[in-house]
């Protein structure tokens, strides 16, 4: 699979100094992040990581085994990176993904991003999905998805929307699944946000994030549950886009 395959838009803004490279949740394609492109200032230039198994990926086998994934994806990566400051922003699985691949790009001495951006995931404190949350009959998953706000409403609602996100989904509570924390320690900044109402964080999981950087930004906490950030796009947007501009300069 070529580079562009894992990146939507597969090339980044020649105009822009900086990139940012967004991570979706479990299930998804970049539809959490439909209005970021329109928001952000134009010296970023933002992509969304497109995982096997969904939108055009969909025929593509989608992953369960989560280091395998993080393999294939800094394969993937990797010929993309052009010298320009770069940052992971990372929502719920999103965020998980975009922490390990920190970890394999800062093991290997690649250049890593200037800034990790991680929002509704921690690595203590997150109600982890067990491989038989994934596997249940669908009355069971879906019941479990709304009652723990794994999902929005909007998708749940939508029988056809349900129906094209349903095979990733389980492939990915499988991934998630498949995760071990090794209490690793990365040299990349780090920033965090959270909805206040997030039921699949345990109270002050997000302070679990700064023994695991050398330069803890500090974490920023929004009215909401787990997908809080759809209604607060705009101070999400802007409070990575100021961190991401500070921690690129020289």
């Amino acid at each position: 699979m070529s580079s562009a395959g894992w990146l939507q838009p597969a090339e980044a803004a020649a105009e822009a100094d900086l990139r940012l490279l967004l991570f979706p949740p479990a299930g998804a394609g970049g539809t959490v992040f439909r209005d970021w492109f329109g928001l952000l200032p134009r010296d970023v230039a933002a992509q969304v990581v497109t995982l096997p198994g969904r939108l055009d990926r969909r025929s593509e086998p989608a992953h369960t085994d989560f280091g395998v994934l993080v393999d294939a994806l800094w394969a993937g990566l990797e010929p993309e990176l052009d010298g320009r400051p770069y940052a992971f922003f990372g929502h719920s699985m999103g965020a998980m993904i975009a922490y390990a691949l920190t970890q394999a790009i800062e093991r290997e001495g690649a250049d890593p991003p200037v800034l990790l951006a991680a929002s509704a995931w921690a690595p203590v404190g997150f109600a982890r999905p067990t491989v038989e949350h994934a596997r249940q009959p669908e009355p069971g998953l879906i019941a479990w998805l709304r009652d723990t706000g794994s999902l929005p409403e909007e998708i749940i609602a939508d029988p056809g929307a349900l129906a094209m996100v349903l095979p990733a989904l389980r492939a990915d509570l499988e991934l998630c699944a498949d995760y071990t924390d090794d209490d690793t320690v990365i040299d990349c900044p780090v920033v965090t946000y959270s909805g206040r109402l997030d039921p699949l964080l345990a109270p002050g999981a997000m302070d679990s994030w700064a023994p695991r950087t050398a330069k803890h930004l500090g974490h920023r906490e929004f009215p909401g549950h787990h997908f809080y950030l759809i209604d607060h796009t705009i101070g999400v947007v802007t409070d990575v886009a100021g961190n991401l501009r500070a921690a690129a300069r020289p």
